[in-house]
């Protein structure tokens, strides 16, 4: 039986399927792109990681095909807001979906784009090709296509929540079903960037909050790609795609699609050491966005450790720089650690949470330079009450865990329940509120 590297239908297709076949030859080499690869140029500095000097593509193994396989073969939920039900679809029936969507002539309720290629990103991406459990969050999906004015993004979006129509129960009135109705029920985050050489837009479904988004982003340039080099993963989908709608056999350890993965860090194989060693490197950290501090001290929550430690402060200043420069303000910082937390920690993840924010407290502490005084003491207090926060929901947890019914206390002729017994607290309970007001809200109470 001839292997998908000799072929990846062979003979077993029928002639009609042979332009099929050919898209999936064709899908194994990535389209080129303008601006949006041009990362490919990108050279260590003095503060990066090492000279780049390794190839950018890379085949996958059947292993990191299979587990490609398997993720595409998730049916993932797409939660509605108020009465509007949840999607259920699988998400390589979401993406041929969407791109067949794009392509479609406009008169037909397309968007008239010609997609380049789909690209599966992020956590997942690192999921697919690492050796050891990757958990990811949300699935990231790139279409590359040409979108040159305001109005092909218009297009895109009308295509994209025109699809969601499509997968509607069947139940659901038809009248229901609006764009502005679909988005406001389906569309958690839309995001359009047309500046400084980025031309690109995110349009994220489902409802994060403990589970799985998917966020689907149209790119046309994007001139920077990554964060870390654990996160420049790019799986080109292409083949796997085309290898679904031809072949008449499963995928199996002799007959399955070459897939081509990417790392737009520059080497596939030293990006791939340093995701499965656990190492934070990067290169160019002056152009990392204000995110990235977060995602650099979520990395260090999960174990991960700097690749050169001599170099880390000058990244973790340029970070902190970076940060301040796009959230100024103390309600906009707030705003982007609470979002953060709670679209990239599962619900039950409190203790992590909890280190996250104390080593992000430190990393503030000892590397900001940019700002006054009294607000980097306000920044610093805003993290150490999230902080405190989250350790009032992990010992909250871990006493309900222990002891779910606590004995109430008879207290001014009340009966009080403490359900969030922190150290500082439980001493205090029963003759006074607690000192701590991040545990106030934990306290029940019920006339006698």
């Amino acid at each position: 039986m001839p292997t998908a590297s000799a072929g990846v239908c062979g003979d077993l297709l029928p002639f009609s399927l042979v332009p099929v076949a050919r898209r999936t030859y064709e899908a194994l080499r990535p389209a080129p792109m303008r601006s949006y690869s041009s990362e490919s140029s990108y050279t260590s500095s003095e503060d990066g990681c090492g000279e780049g000097g390794g190839e950018r593509l890379a085949v996958l193994s059947y292993e990191q095909v299979r587990r490609l396989n398997d993720v595409m073969d998730e049916v993932v939920a797409i939660h509605g807001r108020g009465n509007f039900p949840t999607l259920h679809v699988r998400l390589r029936e979401l993406v041929a979906g969407v791109r067949a969507r794009l392509e479609a002539a406009v008169s037909s309720g397309g968007a008239g784009v010609a997609v380049r290629d789909v690209r599966l990103n992020g956590g997942a991406a690192s999921h697919v090709l690492a050796d050891f459990p990757q958990p990811y969050s949300d699935i990231d999906l790139i279409f590359t296509a040409e979108l040159p004015t305001a109005r092909h993004c218009d297009r895109v979006k009308a295509a994209v929540l025109g699809h969601l129509a499509t997968l509607m129960p069947a139940a659901v009135p038809r009248r229901r079903a609006t764009p502005a109705s679909l988005k406001e029920a389906y569309v958690s985050k839309m995001v359009r960037v047309n500046s400084d050489g980025d031309r690109w837009s995110l349009i994220s479904l489902g409802d994060p909050r403990g589970h799985k988004s998917v966020e689907l982003k149209f790119v046309d340039a994007m001139r920077r790609q990554f964060e870390f080099s654990v996160d420049s993963f790019q799986i080109v989908l292409d083949s796997l795609l085309a290898f679904h709608e031809c072949a008449q056999l499963p995928i199996g350890e002799n007959f399955y699609p070459t897939v081509v993965g990417e790392s737009v860090y520059g080497d596939f194989h030293e990006a791939l050491h340093h995701l499965t060693d656990k190492l934070i490197a990067t290169r160019r950290p002056e152009e990392i966005r204000g995110g990235g501090l977060l995602k650099y001290c979520a990395l260090l929550a999960r174990g991960y450790r700097p690749a050169r430690p001599d170099a880390i402060k000058t990244l973790e200043r340029y970070m902190c720089s970076r940060f301040f420069i796009d959230f100024p303000e103390l309600g906009q910082q707030r705003a982007k650690l609470e979002a953060y937390l709670r679209n990239h920690f599962a619900t039950r993840e409190d203790a992590l949470r909890h280190r996250y924010l104390t080593l992000l407290h430190g990393v503030v502490r000892d590397s900001t330079v940019c700002l006054m005084g009294h607000e980097r003491r306000q920044t610093l207090a805003l993290i150490e009450s999230l902080a405190c926060r989250e350790l009032c929901a992990a010992e909250r947890a871990r006493a309900a865990a222990a002891a779910p019914h606590p004995a109430p206390l008879l207290v001014s002729g009340y009966y009080v329940t403490c359900c969030c017994p922190c150290a500082a607290c439980c001493a205090a309970c029963a003759p006074a509120p607690p000192p701590c007001a991040c545990c106030a809200d934990c306290w029940r109470a019920c006339p006698a």
